[in-house]
């Protein structure tokens, strides 16, 4: 059965301290950490100083440095028959990192089958053979298939990690086979003003606008989260969390103005909440979750009906 980490950094650096390395980890929620903490991982599983790992002063600490990269990264083609299908993380032959290639709409079968390919083979530093995979989400079930062969057969000396925004976005049979570590996403610090980042006060300068506009105008603001499911889930996730950061905004200025009792916010808030858990382990319709939120906030709010 598959482990799920509270603390997920925690997890994995027992996992190196105890010699105690499964084949395959999932590691999902906020991108930027699960990137770090994927690329800090690999680099620990080939590094072969004392004590905290990675050490940065062996030689497979060196080889993968960030500092030992090429002047000129590579550029992935996923689709193209040569390649490269991946790159490596500094300089070390044994990680290798994968993902969609800037022209590619997705990780393509190809590339999960040279990786495949290399991970059957012995290592060149002769230690352990890393392989991470970017942008899973992307993949459809023909590369998941392709995928699940390689944890169904997993080869000797070899771990994969893979990055997804939420572990719900792969087949069940993958995540079964996975060590499984989510990184929450960070709160929002602010959703207004100079320091909010671009997309979020946009965001939150439209659902200003919310309590005005009629019904037909937020069936048409929740179409348009309708498309790639993977793609529009994380976009409703954004709408999501900056909305209960507006809500709870909202509660407080009209409640210390007197103006507003607490019941309806708060139902609207464990609302979001139920929308959040539908989005990631029910594999709910995107369109669907972000007009259950938008109907849900516009009614808190005092707005039409």
């Amino acid at each position: 059965m598959a482990q799920v980490s509270l603390d997920p950094m925690s997890l994995l650096s027992r996992a190196v301290e105890n010699d105690r390395v499964h084949g395959a980890y999932l590691l999902s929620g906020d991108a930027r950490a699960a990137a770090e903490a994927a690329v800090t991982f690999a680099r620990a599983l080939v590094c072969t100083g004392e004590g905290k790992r990675p050490c940065d002063r062996c030689h497979d600490c060196e080889l993968s440095s960030p500092l030992s990269k090429d002047t000129e990264p590579t550029v992935i083609r996923g689709k193209e028959k040569s390649g490269p299908f991946f790159r490596h993380i500094g300089g070390h032959p044994d990680l290798r990192w994968l993902e969609r290639g800037p022209a590619d709409a997705r990780v393509t079968i190809g590339q999960i089958r040279a990786m495949q390919a290399k991970l059957r083979l012995s290592s060149s530093e002769g230690g352990r053979k890393v392989a991470v995979i970017s942008d899973a989400e992307s993949m459809q079930r023909e590369q998941q298939n392709a995928l699940l062969r390689i944890l169904e057969e997993p080869p000797p000396g070899a771990t994969l990690i893979i990055l997804i925004p939420s572990a719900v976005q792969l087949l069940a049979t993958i995540r079964s086979r996975c060590v499984r570590a989510h990184f929450p996403r960070p709160l929002l610090e602010t959703i207004r003003g100079d320091n909010a980042p671009q997309e979020i006060a946009a965001l939150t300068a439209r659902l200003d606008q919310l309590t005005a506009i009629a019904t037909t105008d937020l069936l048409n603001w929740a179409e348009e989260f309708r498309g790639e499911r993977a793609v529009m889930a994380a976009a409703v996730e954004v709408l999501l969390t900056t909305s209960s950061e507006w809500l709870r905004e909202k509660t407080v200025g009209a409640s210390r103005a007197g103006q507003q009792h607490l019941h309806g916010p708060l139902e609207a808030f464990r609302t979001l909440q139920r929308c959040r858990s539908d989005l990631v382990t029910r594999n709910a319709n995107p369109q669907m979750v972000a007009e259950r939120a938008l109907m849900t906030l516009q009614a808190a709010t005092g707005g039409r009906q």
